[in-house]
């Protein structure tokens, strides 16, 4: 494996808050450590998942794309892991995991660190929010155990995710959402933005009517924040969050795919849009920014 790349800023959340709460990162060195990186092969099949993984739906197109990668140009970023029992517990890395199965590997470069369960929630949480592989409620949910597990302030969680204060706030109160809510919002149905305007509801069954009328009618956030202030008037000059896709705007979709080698999404509008690339970590970043370049 190459030697990695010095830390480019992705990852400083992660060393600032460690170094303030004085855990260590550094890797316990093993007989079988790669000279490169410090990485050492592990079977697939010693490895297991994190229990308190925050993160708790995988998308299944995400992760054969991601195999498709990985049979391709083999796993580039190594799994985070810990020693437990006989085998390794996955601190962070589920996701490359999970598709490294999909794509037949039998062993995946990995990183073995010392951490208790706490730092292992911790890391987990934080490696989760800068990779935005969360949805609105396991961010939410991740965020409060950061709170309540190691006593932290807001504002050291939000210098930790790299989020405001504000961001940070609006994102707990989601937890006060009822269940039926938060599950819609799990599923994708509705956004953080929706959330936010029905938080200004009274009553959980006004909530769950307004909840409700937005995934039926896919009402944007503004139609929303209107319904929720009682003005239908306004809600009814805000169309839908999105139109379908025509076959044109999914052809290019697939185009930009086969070229770039991961997922692409158009986002297109009356006079702006936006061309959305995922990535998989920091290599698989590197590499889309190298092929864009050139």
């Amino acid at each position: 494996m190459a030697e990695r790349k010095k830390n480019t800023g992705l990852g400083k959340g992660l060393d600032a808050l460690f170094g303030e709460l004085g855990i260590g990162t550094e890797e316990k060195p093993s007989d079988n450590t790669a000279a490169a990186g410090g990485a050492e092969e592990i079977s697939i099949d010693d490895i297991k998942p994190n229990a308190s993984q925050p993160r708790k739906v995988f998308d299944e197109e995400a992760l054969d794309e991601l195999a498709g990668s990985i049979e391709q140009h083999g796993l580039i970023q190594p799994i985070i892991v810990r020693r437990s029992g006989g085998g390794y517990e996955i601190v962070a890395g589920e996701r490359r995991w999970r598709a490294s199965r999909k794509a037949g590997l039998k062993t995946v470069p990995c990183l073995v660190r010392d951490l208790t369960d706490e730092e292992t929630m911790l890391f987990a949480i934080i490696e989760n929010m800068q990779r935005r592989d969360l949805d609105p409620i396991e961010e939410a949910e991740g965020l409060n155990n950061m709170i309540k597990t190691y006593g932290l302030t807001q504002e050291q969680v939000s210098k930790s995710v790299s989020k405001s204060r504000p961001y940070i706030t609006n994102s707990l109160r989601l937890l006060k959402l009822p269940e039926e809510i938060r599950q819609m919002m799990s599923e994708g149905k509705l956004t953080s933005g929706h959330g936010k305007a029905i938080l200004s509801l009274k009553t959980k069954k006004e909530q769950i009517a307004l909840a409700e009328k937005i995934a039926k009618e896919d009402l944007s956030v503004r139609a929303a924040e209107a319904l929720a202030s009682g003005d239908k008037e306004k809600a009814k000059k805000h169309r839908g969050r999105s139109a379908k896709k025509n076959a044109d705007v999914v052809q290019i979709e697939n185009e930009l795919k086969e070229k770039l080698g991961t997922k692409v999404n158009l986002v297109l509008g009356a006079k702006r849009g936006k061309i959305e690339i995922e990535y998989y970590g920091r290599d698989e970043l590197e590499r889309l920014i190298d092929l864009l370049r050139s």
